[in-house]
């Protein structure tokens, strides 16, 4: 098989570029495409020396500090690619990927980690929290929301295999498509987060800092319980936000970036992790769970598939109802009364240990190795039917 990998865009190293990682360590002969490259050269390493081909988009004035701004131009960019001298097409979507155009001898393989969320069912949420509720910007921002669904509807046509990251997304992706999924984990990268049994006396949350992480609520929750510390680890554009809930608490750390040995060992310290985003799989808590850490998380979304809940054999966390301050505080309440003691790291990281990156390899390359087998065969038959 000749195979072209097509990820959306490359920016910065985070869960999606740890699935590309393990995607281009299954295929190291596969070509690279994506709608944008900007990652700085000493972090490229999980690139695997592969230098991806790019669209238009790269070249465009201040991509590199606001690609997210082309999003109408990205359906346009996806469709330039010419992948047309590939047996296989492996699409990593979380926005546009999935477009890119294959012919009829071509099996197209999409991992989905979600369709567009802020097209779909989280288009209301993603309006509120950028200010666009009403006027004039609004409406345009609304209207080309309208455009892209049209076409994520229309190129899931182009798709022959749907895999979902979780059953969450599963379910996502039979409501915006009708099309059935398989679903195969995320992999976690067991080795970057060694087991650690004894605690030290804080909580730990960490995200890129965007509205829909939901990082202000956990806050809001330790700013109002200063006996209890809290670090936070992540930057973005919420960080002022943050940065604002925070001051004047002395219990509150904001740590900004931090690379991901540094982010381990603050993993592997906390008494827990507090995941507050309502999230289309989430990979922290599993790395959290790796470092033998319990997980405080909100009960929506991919938590409910990674985190195992008090009740359940080897409990790895608990579960709060409402993304609220409130809410988060009263499940810290719980945790402190009823977990220590009952929740073993051990436990956590045997949790973590199903979603390993052999695991994901093995998974992903049988659904690719059995999909191409079917497809040549319903191929060669249409080929004997035509004489």
């Amino acid at each position: 098989m000749k195979i072209a990998i097509v990820h959306d865009w490359i920016t910065v190293y985070a869960g999606a570029e740890r699935v590309l990682e393990q995607m281009l360590a299954m295929y190291p002969d596969a070509d690279l495409f994506c709608v944008c490259d900007f990652v700085p050269e000493e972090a490229r390493g999980f690139l695997r020396g592969h230098s991806p081909r790019t669209t238009f988009i790269q070249n465009l004035p201040g991509a590199r500090g606001h690609y997210r701004a082309y999003l109408p131009l990205m359906p346009l960019a996806i469709e330039q690619l010419d992948l047309s001298g590939y047996d296989v097409v492996l699409s990593h979507s979380h926005a546009v990927a999935k477009g890119c155009i294959t012919g009829p001898d071509q099996l197209h393989v999409s991992y989905v980690n979600t369709p567009v969320r802020y097209a779909w069912d989280l288009q209301h949420q993603y309006l509120r929290e950028a200010g666009l509720e009403r006027g004039l910007k609004s409406w345009l921002v609304r209207y080309l929301l309208h455009r892209l669904r049209l076409w994520d509807l229309r190129t899931a046509n182009g798709v022959d295999v749907f895999v979902g990251n979780s059953n969450f997304i599963a379910r996502r992706i039979w409501k915006v498509y009708r099309r059935r999924a398989k679903v195969i984990y995320p992999p976690v990268s067991l080795d970057h987060f060694p087991l650690r049994v004894d605690k030290e006396d804080y909580y730990l949350t960490a995200s890129r800092l965007v509205p829909y992480k939901r990082i202000d609520l956990v806050a809001e929750a330790f700013a109002r319980t200063p006996s209890r510390k809290l670090r936070i680890i992540g930057d973005g554009p919420e960080r002022k936000k943050i940065e604002r809930i925070a001051q004047g608490h002395a219990n509150i750390e904001v740590l900004g970036y931090q690379p991901t040995d540094a982010m381990a060992r603050q993993m592997a310290g906390a008494r827990a992790f507090v995941f507050a985003a309502e999230e289309d799989f989430g990979i922290t808590p599993l790395e959290a769970q790796a470092c033998g850490t319990p997980v405080i998380a909100f009960g929506r979304g991919g938590a409910l598939e990674t985190v195992r809940a008090l009740g359940q054999i080897g409990p790895t966390g608990l579960f709060f109802e409402e993304q609220s301050a409130e809410s988060i505080v009263a499940a810290i309440d719980r945790f402190e009364r009823e977990c220590v003691g009952t929740i073993r790291a051990e436990d956590c990281r045997a949790n973590a240990e199903s979603f390993s990156p052999d695991r994901f390899r093995s998974e992903l390359g049988s659904l690719v190795e059995r999909e191409y087998s079917r497809f040549q065969r319903r191929l060669r038959g249409g080929l004997e039917a035509d004489r």
